[in-house]
């Protein structure tokens, strides 16, 4: 399967990270090249994938977000399970494991996407239905992050229960007012984070497998966070925790 990368970032990333097979980029006619774009070039030209300069028109028939770059690739190599808690293991790390339960959003997948990868998760699970996948608008909302992380789609309730026999904590993030706040919760350790679905929130065979639910402290007038922004202070406050 091919499929377009556009953005100077996400084609950057993608090339950098070296887990896609590139066929060809399309560069904008009149196109400054220097920075991301140019080093792209370079890694398209190591790996002996042609460079064409393309009239910006085909490039907005990818998408308006193009940034006058786009790379045809290989798709999204996702990655089996274990694979996530070797690499912990390879670092010598606690696992630290996010875990989206429906996400529909390609803009909150992909901001959840850059957070995990900046703070140092090692793998991240979705569900095999129902979910929003690693699509190019994905990559591009992820500013490449999505390229340098393992992301794995398994039957959950099955993967939950190998994480929890490997000694995981469950810590699912929930906005119920029986939740406890982050000063009750212990978030070092081998830990395994939920994030619901934008509207719904975790699905309740989700909700029931977690160790502990957790709320975070809101003193404004709106009710409650989306899944990206909760989700990203989560995995903050994890970091903080794991030192």
């Amino acid at each position: 399967m091919k499929e377009w990368i556009y953005g100077r970032n996400a084609v950057y990333e993608t090339l950098r990270a070296g887990r896609r097979q590139p066929f060809r980029l399309w560069v904008a006619q009149g196109s400054q090249v220097k920075g991301r774009l140019q080093q792209a070039i370079e890694m398209c030209a190591k790996r002996k994938a042609p460079v064409e300069q393309v009239p910006r028109q085909r490039l907005d028939a990818i998408s308006d977000s193009h940034q006058g770059v786009a790379l045809e690739c290989s798709g999204y190599p996702y990655t089996a399970p274990q694979d996530i808690l070797e690499l912990a293991e390879q670092r010598g790390e606690a696992p630290f494991v996010l875990i989206l339960d429906t996400l529909q959003d390609p803009q909150n997948l992909g901001t959840l996407l850059r957070t995990a990868e900046i703070v140092g998760v090692h793998g991240v699970l979705l569900p095999l239905k129902h979910t929003v996948t690693i699509t190019p608008a994905v990559v591009n909302a992820s500013s490449g992050a999505s390229e340098h992380l393992l992301v794995t789609q398994v039957n959950l309730a099955q993967a939950i229960a190998s994480l929890k026999d490997a000694g995981l904590w469950l810590v699912g993030l929930e906005a119920d007012s029986q939740a406890l706040l982050p000063n009750q919760v212990r978030l070092d350790g081998p830990l395994a984070l939920v994030v619901g679905g934008e509207s719904q929130g975790m699905r309740p065979l989700v909700r029931a497998s977690c160790d502990i639910l957790l709320r975070l402290p809101m003193r404004g007038k709106v009710e409650s966070l989306n899944a990206a922004v909760a989700g990203s202070v989560a995995l903050y406050l994890a970091l903080n925790a794991r030192g």
